[in-house]
């Protein structure tokens, strides 16, 4: 098969890297891919927003399977544009991606099925929302009904706090036309977990397994969120057991409301659940793999990554009763730069990378870099995604942090506690 990659991020690098392994694979591209998704397949800087010139771009190099990897051309529609013209596309047209691109299109269908989720109101005008902080408990949960890379959800401990945020959001538009409706929601207490699932347009959903991301950019998750700053995988203490709850309460119930309004969902079922005293609740849904989620699941499928992607565009995802995993751990740690989520430095140079050999047990994964002669330099704030398998959580750390060890880059930041609620 000729497979075409949208997107030039670490998920993207981690989805080439894997499908380039598969022997269905024939030839292997990229839009637009990076310089270091270059060394596994022909990259072509076209603009992944653009569906005109990546439909052509597909009629012309006779492309068989395109995968997408950001949530931006999802939501733009590129799928439906890739499926007029009979070209085979993982990931959801551009309707049923709104359980990820609207917040309020996926929490009232929550409502409707009685899906455990945070209880919150919605609102349109600035005044309104301001009014009603006097009803609500606090800390309590201000969220952009669109996309916002991931800083959307903003946890405020008091009113004054709320009102500001609410005036940057509204008036000030600074997540642009993302945040012409937010939601102003409950403040939930436990432990975040991701659960993954594959569905295809049957309806037919593979439960693929858990992971925790860890969003904040400070130690012992504290200070602003980020789009993820490293992430492990199984999480220890979610059983199989677990997986089918998660099935039967939260994704069939979704799957079939878009189905009972004529929407054929397939692709990447992402939930964010929150483990409460009263049971799991959902706080979010994505359309894609997350980004560090994937660095840590796809070292862990034995499964070849592209023949599950093909059977969910294609209807047959029944073909397999489980994907196989590891029965180990996976941890990611991500790098940045120094000063992201705010402001940073960009063209720094990034020494020790060439001297790293990935293998099955353990990844380096190019976020945002570009290659200057024999030097890489960093290019954005999420920059490199270390991966290192274990036999427990806590070796798969220790085998991370031991590759992360050998990169040198001043000014470069991560986490040093990537997985501590469950190594302590």
């Amino acid at each position: 098969m000729k497979v075409l990659v949208i997107g030039n991020g670490g998920r993207e690098h981690a989805l080439c890297m894997f499908i380039k392994k598969s022997p269905i694979c024939k030839k292997l591209y990229c839009i637009p891919g990076s310089d270091s998704i270059k060394e596994l397949a022909d990259c072509f800087d076209i603009n992944p927003m653009n569906n005109i010139d990546v439909v052509n771009f597909c009629i012309k190099q006779k492309i068989n399977f395109v995968v997408i990897g950001p949530e931006l051309p999802l939501s733009n529609g590129i799928v439906d544009e890739l499926k007029k013209e009979k070209i085979v596309t993982f990931g959801p047209d551009k309707i049923s991606s709104q359980l990820e691109t609207s917040k309020i299109f996926m929490k009232n269908i929550c409502k409707k099925h009685n899906i455990p989720t945070a209880k919150y109101s919605v609102f349109n005008k600035e005044k309104d929302a301001i009014n009603f902080l006097n009803e609500v408990n606090f800390p309590t949960v201000i969220k952009v009904d669109g996309l916002a890379a991931g800083k959307g959800v903003i946890i405020v401990y008091s009113k004054e706090e709320a009102v500001e945020n609410i005036k940057k959001i509204m008036s000030e538009k600074i997540f642009g036309s993302s945040g012409e409706n937010i939601i102003i929601e409950e403040f939930l207490e436990g432990e975040e977990i991701s659960f993954f699932a594959l569905v295809d347009t049957n309806g037919f959903i593979l439960p693929l397994t858990t992971a925790q991301d860890h969003k904040k950019i400070g130690e012992g998750d504290v200070g602003p969120n980020t789009g993820g700053m490293g992430a492990y995988s199984p999480v220890p203490f979610i059983k199989h057991n677990h997986i089918n709850d998660f099935v039967e309460q939260f994704v069939k119930p979704i799957i079939n409301d878009l189905k009972n309004s004529s929407i054929l969902f397939s692709g990447v079922f992402y939930a964010g659940f929150i483990l409460t005293k009263n049971g799991p609740k959902i706080l979010e849904i994505n359309v894609r793999f997350g980004d560090p989620e994937a660095q840590t699941i796809f070292p862990r499928l034995k499964t070849d990554l592209l023949d599950l992607l093909l059977a969910s565009s294609t209807g047959n995802l029944n073909q397999f009763k489980l994907p196989e995993l590891e029965n180990n751990f996976c941890m990611n740690v991500v790098l940045s730069s120094k000063g992201y989520p705010k402001d940073y430095k960009k063209n720094t140079i990034i020494n020790g990378l060439n001297e790293i050999t990935n293998d099955k047990s353990k990844y380096v994964f190019h976020a945002s870099t570009k290659k200057n002669g024999n030097h890489w330099l960093a290019t954005g704030g999420r920059v490199l995604s270390i991966s290192a398998m274990g036999s427990t959580l806590k070796n798969a750390k220790n085998n991370a942090y031991n590759i992360v060890d050998k990169i040198d880059w001043k000014d470069g930041y991560f986490r040093k506690d990537i997985g501590w609620r469950h190594l302590q």
